[in-house]
């Protein structure tokens, strides 16, 4: 069917009306076959009517009625859905609104992310330190190798007897953090649950996703491979003396925005040990140990390397001298120096650390609870994060609840918790789960949104319900263009994505298009950087500037709940009826 000619007119002539903004939010990524669609439109509209066509406008695949309007919570706007799941046609195309300018192209086919999920799983090789990036794997983004590592200084606020200040020691490897060049315990500790977790949740899926590293085709699952690179850092940054785990490796002072071979001038030390750092570690490594050991002729002696890091880890946590030993960077700062001005991660409340690698030492090895007590902590469930993982042990229990009986207790936590999380969905006026509280713009509140995605892909794997798989692609619609900002926050994807992340990488290689496959923080209501928002509502408080990290910078740690949705999606896509086999 050809779009009427009169409409066709008006459609084109509204297209040139829209220099900046485009006024139809969608996932400009694009839609399974048989998977839910929308799309808002920004009122106010001419026309209650919209249409999908192809780029050219020549011929119309689907119309339908624009729901009624909505007035956010979060901002002024104010938004018609258009929902077209019935459209299974597969192809390219847009959606016009008469009188408006036409949406940015979007796909309908079985394979929307198939990209996406390679290049948010790329992203970590692209942050390697100590090693240089080759053009066979790297492409127009290759690079020297960066900080060696191979001489880190102890800092002053982690000597002991055995280890005194200034004592030289190795910690090569690992990933760049964000984008700064220091590695952080804390934060490889959330990262690396969600890409093990990611695996043990799907690994028939993960044994043939090729994402082309430099350790692609030996046999082993390439998250897996990538993993290891940051593993076998963490592994350096556990002091052997007692087992407890150095809470960064670091500047005293944050590099300037310089390619990583050119900021290796500065000393690098690793400081103080804190509990939050340890038992971070002690769960990853727990993990490692599961994971890993299906592969011992791969790695032979890796898992029992894993698994003797943790009991020692463990063993420094539980001594009560370090049960609650957090990382204060300014009360290191009044006593010792060099000061240390790079990342915190500071966390004072460390009960959830011990009770998430309790957990993950039970579920690797067994023992009893005395030997490994899970602490059940004090509050409410509460989305991941950093400085909150209690629920990652929580996970853990439910995929593996056939083995240590709690398989009812953990799929009645997981349900409940997916349905706070939707229950107010339908009043969101972009119709996502994202988006429902205030609390949702913080920092790194994209990751919020991909976070909030995997707890309700847990809920379909316990209740096989397709209603908590829809509203997980209903955040992924968030991430990809379905919001107050218009923007796909990845870098590299969609029309209107991120081209100034805070990234020195980006900013330094004098490429125009920044590295790819990497997940900015989102809007951010707190505005923390002192940069300049043109719009400062809660829902649109973002702007792509390399200034602008508190909302515009990249991090592993939300990088890598994206790798488990989009890759968890792309794996269930057949199961969930999304397309067909």
């Amino acid at each position: 069917m050809k779009f009427p000619a009169c409409i066709t007119g008006a459609l084109l002539s509204g297209a040139f009306a829209a220099a900046q903004e485009n006024p139809v939010r969608l996932n400009q990524s694009g839609f399974y076959t048989a998977g839910p669609k929308h799309a808002v439109v920004m009122s106010p509209v001419t026309s209650g009517r919209f249409f999908i066509t192809t780029p050219n406008g020549s011929d119309t695949v689907f119309s339908g009625e624009l729901q009624p309007e909505k007035i956010s919570r979060y901002s002024a706007s104010r938004t018609r859905m258009a929902d077209f799941s019935d459209l299974d046609k597969k192809g390219r195309f847009v959606l016009r609104v008469p009188g408006m300018a036409a949406s940015y192209p979007f796909e309908v086919g079985d394979a929307p992310y198939r990209d996406l999920a390679v290049a948010v799983l790329k992203g970590f090789y692209f942050q390697r330190a100590s090693m240089p990036l080759e053009a066979q794997y790297a492409g127009k983004w290759a690079r020297p190798a960066g900080h060696p590592d191979t001489r880190v200084l102890v800092h002053p606020s982690a000597a002991d007897s055995k280890r005194p200040a200034g004592t030289v020691i190795a910690s090569p490897g690992g990933w760049y953090d964000a984008g700064d060049y220091n590695k952080y315990i804390v934060n490889s500790g959330i990262t690396m649950y969600m890409l093990l977790s990611a695996y043990e949740s799907f690994p028939a899926y993960f044994d043939q996703l090729n994402v082309n590293i430099p350790e692609s085709g030996n046999g082993v699952p390439d998250i897996l491979d990538e993993s290891l690179y940051n593993l076998r850092w963490m592994m350096t940054m556990q002091d052997p003396n007692d087992g407890g785990v150095y809470h960064k490796c670091t500047n005293a002072e944050f590099d300037k925005m310089v390619m990583p071979h050119c900021a290796t001038t500065q000393p690098r030390y690793v400081v103080q040990k804190s509990t939050a750092a340890t038992c971070d570690f002690a769960a990853v490594m727990a993990i490692a140990y599961r994971v890993y050991g299906k592969f011992e002729q791969a790695f032979p002696g890796l898992a029992d390397s894993c698994r003797n890091a943790a009991e020692q880890a463990w063993k420094w946590a539980a001594d009560e001298r370090n049960a609650n030993l957090s990382y204060s960077q300014a009360a290191i700062n009044k006593a010792v120096s060099p000061r240390i001005r790079t990342g915190e991660y500071g966390d004072r409340f460390v009960e959830d650390e011990l009770s998430w690698a309790a957990t993950e030492m039970l579920l690797a090895w067994g023992g009893s609870g005395a030997r490994f007590p899970i602490a059940r902590v004090n509050y409410g469930m509460q989305l991941p994060s950093w400085w909150s993982v209690r629920m990652l042990g929580d996970w853990s229990l439910f995929r593996f609840a056939g083995e240590n009986g709690r398989k009812d207790e953990m799929q009645a936590s997981i349900v409940h918790f997916a349905d706070e999380l939707t229950g107010r969905a339908a009043q969101n006026a972009f119709g996502t789960v994202m988006g429902q509280t205030a609390g949702d713009f913080n920092w790194g509140g994209n990751a919020n949104a991909a976070t909030q995605g995997i707890a309700l892909v847990y809920a379909y794997l316990a209740t096989k319900d397709r209603k908590y798989l829809d509203y997980a692609l209903s955040n992924l619609d968030y991430l990809l263009g379905r919001n107050a900002t218009g923007y796909c926050f990845v870098t590299g994807f969609g029309e209107k994505r991120p081209m100034h992340p805070h990234h020195r990488p980006s900013v330094a290689d004098g490429i125009a298009d920044p590295v790819p496959g990497f997940l900015v923080g989102g809007p951010n209501s707190k505005m923390e950087d002192g940069a300049r928002y043109p719009f400062r509502e809660v829902e649109t408080a973002y702007v792509d500037s390399e200034s602008a990290y508190a909302c515009n910078e990249i991090t592993i740690n939300w990088n890598a709940p994206l790798v488990f949705l989009v890759n968890a999606l792309e794996a269930l896509k057949v199961e969930a009826g999304y397309v067909k086999e």
